[in-house]
């Protein structure tokens, strides 16, 4: 006997990147996991018969628990005053100047004790959550010093073990260089692959390690020395690469296995296909574009081409994407980015999943994956991209466990 079944939906299975539609459907959990998804006519029975709990869904779809899988949701503080001196038309040296950019969310973050930090990311998780949400990636960064790096990342585990979400985290640490560092970027990433990253790896805090590789950041040298070094301690990667710049970020993500290559407004043809090549995802970030008002688009066309999964993500942080709303976002990439509703969607539930190298538990309704999923009130899967952030999500399940109330 199941322990739970499910009926009265509307299924969007998301397998192989479609919607694998099944109406009047049924799905059913057992140990957290799901042991059976198909038409409800299909069922070897009554329901009551079946599972030792029935869930009547009354009609409404259910889809994989969305997936988050590149934010930066832990820091203290905003940014409100540099989004305003940018439309004044400030410059990058006038901001840092006047004490803004990142430098303001490093000071701030730094000062700011863990419950601080936890009580203002965990507003922002809620958010996430309420819009169907039960994967988030968490980088750090906002620190660049061990003992703050390490507080965000202890941060980030906190959350997730306040149950009801999955938090996966990264290690940001070469996210920007530290002011301390100025003019010494080389002894900056000897500090993160002899010290910081070590320090991390041995207290467990850390699933993937990150970089950002952009001329005026980190050069290719300097992040394959960190990825070597994430390798040594049995680190997956991932990397923000060519957002401003063909940097050759992409093909550099793909070297190394990467779990994912993200942004990429800049990548060529050539690193398109070493991601396709390498089984690299592509997480594309339209909140950020558009916050940002960048011009050069990513290169979708290319990526469908050749195949590159393409993820999708809001970036939460307080510089370019101070935003949690995950629907506006699926919006932004139909609208701006020109993905199909049908494509946004597997950007936020299998390829996001892909991402984090959860591929083979989560992001699709099949047998055996993890019993996360979102109950929905709408007529048809496209309207989660359609109705510019409106959150008709009716609740989540998570391994099986309704989270706060699905009636």
């Amino acid at each position: 006997m199941w322990d739970s079944i499910w009926v009265n939906a509307h299924l969007a299975t998301l397998r192989a990147g479609r919607y694998g539609v099944i109406r009047r459907g049924a799905l059913a959990v057992t140990e957290g996991r799901i042991a059976w998804v198909g038409a409800r006519e299909d069922l070897r029975g009554d329901p009551a018969q079946l599972a030792r709990e029935v869930h009547d869904c009354r009609g409404r779809w259910i889809t994989p628990g969305l997936i988050d899988c590149h934010t930066h949701l832990v820091y203290a503080g905003n940014r409100a005053h540099e989004f305003e001196l940018r439309l004044q038309g400030a410059t990058d040296e006038e901001i840092a100047r006047a004490g803004e950019g990142i430098a303001s969310t490093l000071r701030e973050t730094r000062d700011a004790s863990e419950m601080e930090l936890i009580r203002s990311a965990s507003a922002r998780l809620k958010n996430l959550m309420d819009a169907g949400v039960t994967t988030v990636e968490i980088k750090s960064g906002y620190g660049l010093d061990a003992a703050t790096e390490l507080k965000l990342l202890r941060v980030a585990r906190l959350l997730g073990a306040s149950g009801g979400v999955t938090v996966k985290t990264s290690f940001l640490g070469a996210h920007a260089l530290p002011p301390d560092y100025r003019g010494r970027t080389d002894a900056y990433v000897d500090l993160l692959c002899a010290e910081i990253l070590p320090a991390v790896a041995a207290a467990g805090l850390a699933d993937a390690v990150d970089a950002v590789c952009e001329g005026t950041v980190f050069s290719a040298q300097q992040t394959q020395r960190l990825f070597k070094a994430a390798a040594a301690l049995h680190l997956p990667v991932k990397l923000h690469a060519d957002q401003f710049a063909d940097a050759g970020g992409a093909a550099l993500s793909a070297r190394f296995g990467a779990l994912s290559a993200d942004h990429l407004e800049y990548a060529s043809e050539d690193g398109v296909r070493a991601m396709a090549q390498a089984g690299t995802v592509a997480v594309l970030l339209p909140v950020t574009h558009y916050f940002l008002r960048q011009k050069q688009l990513p290169p979708v066309d290319l990526l469908r081409s050749h195949g590159v999964p393409i993820a999708l993500a809001s970036d939460c942080n307080p510089g370019s994407s101070p935003s949690s709303a995950i629907l506006l976002m699926l919006n932004m990439a139909c609208t701006i980015f020109g993905l199909t509703p049908e494509e946004a969607l597997a950007g936020v539930t299998c390829h996001a999943a892909q991402a984090l190298g959860l591929g083979a538990t989560l992001g699709t309704l099949e047998d055996g994956k993890d019993a996360d999923f979102a109950l929905w009130d709408i007529e048809e899967p496209a309207e989660l991209a359609y109705a510019l952030g409106d959150t008709p999500c009716a609740g989540v399940v998570k391994r099986g466990q309704p989270v706060g109330n699905t009636d």
